[in-house]
C-alpha cells in the first residue's frame, strides 16, 4: 500500500467510525495532517483522492467537508466505468442485473404508487410509438426501468442497477432487436411487466421481468458468439466468397 492510500485509509477510518459524519467540515489540513500523523503534503493527495470518489468536497473560501455519502452520489461514477466494458465482461454485467432486477421489480410490484404506475405506462406508450426509432427506444426503455426500480423503494439498488444498465449496451441491443423485427416481442416483455405491476403481483413482476432480463442476454451473447465467428474468420469467408 503506497503513502498516499495509506493516508485515504486514514481519512475513511474517521468517516466510518463516525467521528467525520456525512456534512462534517474537516479541520484545517495542517492540523488534520498533525494529528494522523502525515506530511501536509499527503494529505492534500489524499484529500484530492477522496474528491474524486465522492467521499469529500472542497467549498471554495469554505472548506472541505465530508459528502451526504448517499448511494446515488457515492456510486455515481459505475455507469461511467460500465461504458468501458467490451465482450465477455459485457455478458458478466448482464448476468449481474439478472440477479439484481427480477427482485427489484417485484419489490417495486408491492410498493408502486398510482403516480409511478402511471410514468411506467407512459414511457411504455412512448415506446410502441418509437417502434422503430431505436434512439427514442433506448430512451424510454432506460426510463422505464428506472421508474420500475425507483418504485422499489431502495435507493442503494436503484443506483447500482442504473448503474450497470449501460446505455451503449441498450442502444446495441435495441438496434440489433430492430434491424432483426423483434422490436415488438420486447416491447410486448415490458408489457408483461407492467401489466403485473398493475396487478400489484410481486411473483409475476419478478416473472416477467426475469424473462424479459433473460431475453436481452441471450440475444447479447449470440451476438457476440457471431462477432467472435466473424473475427475469427478467413477473409474470403468474411467477404461472403
Amino acid at each position: 500500500m503506497s503513502l498516499t492510500d495509506k493516508a485515504i485509509a486514514r481519512i475513511r477510518e474517521l468517516i466510518q467510525s463516525g467521528e467525520l459524519p456525512p456534512g462534517a467540515k474537516l479541520p484545517p489540513e495542517q492540523q488534520l495532517a498533525s494529528e494522523l500523523g502525515l506530511s501536509r503534503n499527503l494529505m492534500r493527495e489524499a484529500v484530492k483522492a477522496l474528491v474524486v470518489a465522492r467521499v469529500l468536497e472542497i467549498r471554495r473560501g469554505d472548506g472541505t467537508y465530508v459528502t451526504s455519502l448517499e448511494p446515488g452520489l457515492l456510486l455515481q461514477g459505475l455507469g461511467s466505468a460500465v461504458e468501458l466494458l467490451r465482450g465477455d465482461t459485457l455478458l458478466e454485467l448482464t448476468e449481474v442485473r439478472r440477479l439484481f432486477e427480477p427482485v427489484a421489480t417485484g419489490l417495486a410490484a408491492g410498493r408502486i404508487s398510482d403516480d409511478a404506475l402511471a410514468e411506467v405506462g407512459h414511457h411504455l406508450d412512448a415506446m410502441r410509438r418509437a417502434c422503430d426509432d431505436v434512439e427514442l427506444l433506448n430512451e424510454h426503455d432506460a426510463a422505464f426501468h428506472r421508474a420500475v426500480i425507483a418504485a422499489a423503494g431502495n435507493s442503494t439498488l436503484a443506483t447500482l442497477l442504473d448503474g450497470i444498465s449501460s446505455r451503449t449496451v441498450r442502444a446495441r441491443v435495441w438496434r440489433g432487436l430492430v434491424d432483426d423485427d423483434a422490436g415488438c416481442r420486447a416491447i410486448a416483455e415490458h408489457e408483461a411487466i407492467y401489466a403485473a405491476l398493475a396487478a400489484r403481483d410481486a411473483a409475476l413482476a419478478e416473472a416477467a421481468a426475469l424473462m424479459h432480463v433473460s431475453a436481452t442476454e441471450r440475444w447479447l451473447r449470440e451476438h457476440l458468439d457471431h462477432d467472435r465467428a466473424v473475427e475469427g474468420a478467413p477473409a474470403g469467408r468474411m467477404s461472403g466468397a
